[in-house]
């Protein structure tokens, strides 16, 4: 099969970062095989990762969960460096605490190391699209480690005021509406809604679409019903 043009639209370009080469190169013969993704690089460790997102460009970015340091900050760092670079970390056995640090660190999916190979090629092909790759159980420690900060979160917060057109923009990101979407709806133009949102965002203190559905549905400035796992999925399917 002749490889896929890397400047041809549609292309999404992966970087692969593991320590294992043996499993990197598994991972290469399946991307391989299909037309609308190419590995421009890879990288063994950190270092030659920030190495290869300086002298490369690409959409997606699939990360050993044994390379990151505790706390997984230096994804922060790496998306500092690109930030239109969607990140996907695969680990072995991802805890708790480590899914809420990733995620909130900017990291958009978190697949085993077990994944089948048709649905890799399903999880980066999302992810270069914009959605996030996130499972219940993961949702739920996310959803979890909101509820048990809330209180500390709240409290400076339980003053601030939001107007009617604010709070229709948040219902309406949680509906899983898109930007053009809201704007057709009220009237405006896409680029009014964004202005709005990024006043939301620092309002709220949140850094994006998920985290302003997390926020608001934990302390009810909207009401999606009962069931957040299913409001916060609209919002990551977008």
């Amino acid at each position: 099969m002749e490889a896929p043009n890397l400047h041809k639209p549609g292309v999404i370009r992966l970087i692969l970062a593991d320590s294992q080469a043996i499993y990197c190169a598994g991972i290469s013969k399946v991307i391989a095989l299909e037309e609308d993704i190419r590995v421009v690089t890879q990288a063994e460790s950190l270092e030659q990762l920030r190495i290869a997102l300086d002298q490369n460009s690409a959409d997606v970015v699939l990360v050993e969960g044994e390379l990151l340091p505790k706390g997984s900050r230096v994804i922060a760092e790496f998306l500092r460096i690109a930030p239109e670079v969607k990140f996907i970390v695969q680990s072995a056995t991802a805890s708790e605490e480590q899914t809420v640090q990733l995620f909130r660190h900017g990291i958009r999916g978190i697949i085993s190391r077990s994944i089948s190979p048709d649905l890799l090629v399903r999880c980066v092909r999302r992810i270069a699209i914009g959605e996030t790759w996130i499972d219940n159980q993961e949702l739920n420690w996310v959803l979890k480690a909101y509820r048990i900060e809330g209180a500390a979160l709240l409290n400076p917060r339980t003053q601030i005021h939001l107007s009617p057109k604010e709070k229709a923009i948040i219902t309406s990101i949680t509906r899983g509406m898109r930007n053009k979407e809201i704007a057709y709806e009220m009237g405006t133009s896409e680029q009014v809604i964004k202005n709005y949102l990024r006043k939301i965002y620092d309002k709220l203190g949140v850094e994006d679409r998920v985290e302003l559905a997390l926020f608001s549905l934990h302390n009810k400035i909207i009401t999606e019903g009962s069931d957040q796992v299913s409001a916060v999925q609209k919002i990551l399917h977008s």
